[in-house]
């Protein structure tokens, strides 16, 4: 269905992006959290630019920071750490450090994925610089195999797709337990330290290794908990912040619980029932226009929730197979 409004929709989001990361933004006053305690002192990382491969536009850096940053002193991971220079160099205004969510979305793929995505004004006044949090990716990461012949065999031990009555879930849940004891076999020590807080800490290392004096940053989904853990941390150290598809701190934390939550994240957040209320206000638009403009309209908002309900019941109706099957066309 032609949606009027899409590219106005999209050109007001770039424009609100850049607006709120050119404009200095004060993060201040009574409804921030104090911040911890400070932990010692790490001294600032060093980033060694590079081009990521020879000819990139793209220049990438390998950095070290303390794994518990209460005991900088001791044992050190790496970060991978990406950046695309200002295009303006004149008109800069410093870093725009960005996480895609995840929570472990590997900054360096990503961001330059995205790159051309940012806003042309941002993309002139700031290097835009990401990263992989640590655990992942290119930064040091939870390996929980061995081999990669060892990661195929977990693999294979559970259904493939998404699990399917009650033999399958326990089959899927004994492997993932099975999963989470090889990682902590592993390196126990690297796994307790991988935290959104530590993460935040990482962050503000980054900030330092650039020589900004305060962050610029962009956050996407879990991208939109870390900022505002890092903004709870580093109150004072916040320039400006864009917090994009954000993620509900409460329910992420489970309303700050330390029993086992009963629900996943996005049911806690009540992700459900946004998506059936946009699913509804779908359904109400595409019965209201003919097929020309929307091809599953039954000619009312009445009837084409019932052809939605209908064809939801034939779907019900069909056994899957757990394997590849030709495509075939429901309509």
């Amino acid at each position: 269905m032609p949606i009027s409004g899409c590219t106005a929709g999209r050109r007001r989001y770039a424009v609100a992006i850049a607006a709120a990361v050119i404009c200095s933004t004060l993060f201040a006053g009574p409804d921030l959290a104090p911040a911890a305690a400070p932990s010692p002192s790490a001294p600032a990382p060093q980033l060694d630019w590079s081009p990521c491969v020879q000819g990139s536009r793209f220049d990438c850096a390998t950095t070290k920071v303390p794994l518990d940053y209460r005991s900088p002193g001791r044992r050190t991971i790496e970060l991978a750490v990406v950046k695309r220079k200002a295009t303006g160099p004149g008109r800069r205004i410093g870093t725009l450090f960005f996480n895609p969510g995840g929570p472990g979305g590997p900054g360096t793929v990503q961001m330059p994925e995205l790159y051309e995505s940012f806003p042309r004004q941002v993309r002139e006044r700031f290097d835009i610089v990401s990263w992989d949090p640590r655990g992942v990716g290119n930064s040091t990461a939870v390996n929980c195999f061995d081999s990669r012949e060892e990661a195929d065999a977990w693999r294979s031990s559970k259904p493939a797709g998404f699990p399917v009555g009650e033999q399958q879930r326990t089959t899927w849940i004994d492997a993932y337990k099975d999963l989470a004891r090889r990682c902590r076999q592993r390196d126990p020590e690297l796994l307790r330290h991988v935290s959104t807080a530590d993460t935040a800490r990482d962050l503000d290392q980054l900030r330092r290794a650039v020589g900004d004096p305060q962050l610029s940053y962009l956050g996407v989904s879990y991208g939109s908990f870390l900022g505002a853990t890092y903004a709870n941390l580093f109150p004072g150290k916040v320039r400006a912040m864009t917090l994009d598809s954000n993620i509900d701190p409460s329910a992420w934390t489970n309303h700050a619980s330390h029993s086992d939550p009963r629900l996943p994240v996005f049911l806690r957040m009540g992700t459900d029932l946004g998506a059936a209320a946009t699913l509804d206000r779908f359904l109400a638009l595409c019965g209201s226009t003919t097929t020309a403009r929307c091809v599953f309209s039954a000619g009312s908002p009445k009837a084409t929730r019932a052809k939605f309900d209908q064809l939801m019941q034939r779907l019900r109706g069909i056994r899957w197979a757990s394997g590849p099957t030709p495509a075939r066309s429901v309509t």
